[in-house]
């Protein structure tokens, strides 16, 4: 409520007006001691450098305990507005209790190694944005997971080679490396939960072309890269089940990386239950009890 003053100038007004519109935005981030430098969240975005992010956190939360946290790469012409208005994100938010953070690809794309665009550094902003996220919000920086889908899922496979050390766990869906595949990534083997379907045209398992200049890569040739780090065969899921997923996993000789391979019936699709099921597969290996 605004204090009552006799002869109160109207620019003074004004400000207590704005002040009081600005302090209703966002609760979760205010109700976390952050300050009024922090106000963004669903509705308003984060900037950080090179970018930006939007952030959702679960309807139950008290603004105070510290949360794990999934960022969710869009697609291709994808947008993080678009996704906050997903209510099957909400929900998955909601059910495991952590924050659900969409970052906004320059561009409405991603900049990996291969990519048509070169709009910018995309690991320095990953950099960035789990730095921002960590300082900002009362996130657990042991407890974050990426996840994308189309080339989103290229950006997250992308990550986990050359910055592997950012997220605990990479969940990429329908995307993998583009060509050329890299001989080799300087992060340590993850772990990673990737899902494709078998009739995915516009990202196949098998890869394409894309113009004269660019090819998604097979699928096989990207998980043998990790494979060859981890000393593990060039093994691959051939069929997927009428319903469901059918699943590959090999698991590293040292340390806790996973490489697991998940294979539905279907085309070029994200579904909530396969980051879900990634986030508590991801929970069970490294020994989250909450």
């Amino acid at each position: 409520m605004i204090p009552r003053h006799r002869h109160l100038p109207v620019a003074a007004v004004a400000a207590l007006l704005a002040h009081a519109c600005l302090s209703m935005l966002s609760p979760p981030a205010r109700a976390a001691g952050i300050g009024t430098d922090a106000v963004c969240g669903i509705e308003i975005p984060c900037r950080i450098a090179g970018g930006e992010y939007r952030i959702r956190f679960p309807g139950d939360w008290d603004g105070k305990t510290p949360l794990g946290a999934i960022v969710f790469l869009h697609g291709w012409r994808g947008s993080a507005e678009a996704e906050m208005r997903n209510q099957a994100w909400v929900r998955l938010a909601d059910r495991l209790g952590v924050a659900f953070v969409v970052p906004q690809g320059e561009g409405g794309t991603w900049s990996y190694p291969g990519a048509p665009r070169q709009l910018r550094d995309e690991f320095d902003f990953f950099g960035a944005l789990v730095e921002n996220l960590t300082t900002r919000f009362p996130l657990r920086r042991d407890r974050l997971m990426a996840t994308g889908f189309s080339m989103g899922g290229s950006m997250v496979w992308n990550i986990a080679c050359r910055r592997g050390d950012l997220f605990a766990g990479y969940a990429p869906i329908a995307g993998a490396f583009w060509d050329p595949v890299p001989q080799t990534c300087p992060s340590d083997v993850p772990v990673l939960f990737h899902v494709h379907g078998t009739s995915d045209r516009t990202v196949p398992l098998e890869g394409r072309p894309i113009g004269d200049k660019w090819r998604q890569s097979d699928v096989a040739e990207s998980l043998a890269v990790w494979q060859d780090k981890a000393g593990l065969p060039h093994d691959f899921p051939e069929t997927a089940p009428a319903q469901g997923l059918a699943c590959q996993r090999q698991e590293a000789g040292t340390g806790p990386g996973i490489l697991e391979v998940c294979l539905h019936k279907g085309g070029h699709s994200v579904r909530a239950e396969w980051v879900e099921r990634a986030w508590r597969a991801l929970a069970a290996r490294l020994g989250w009890s909450s």
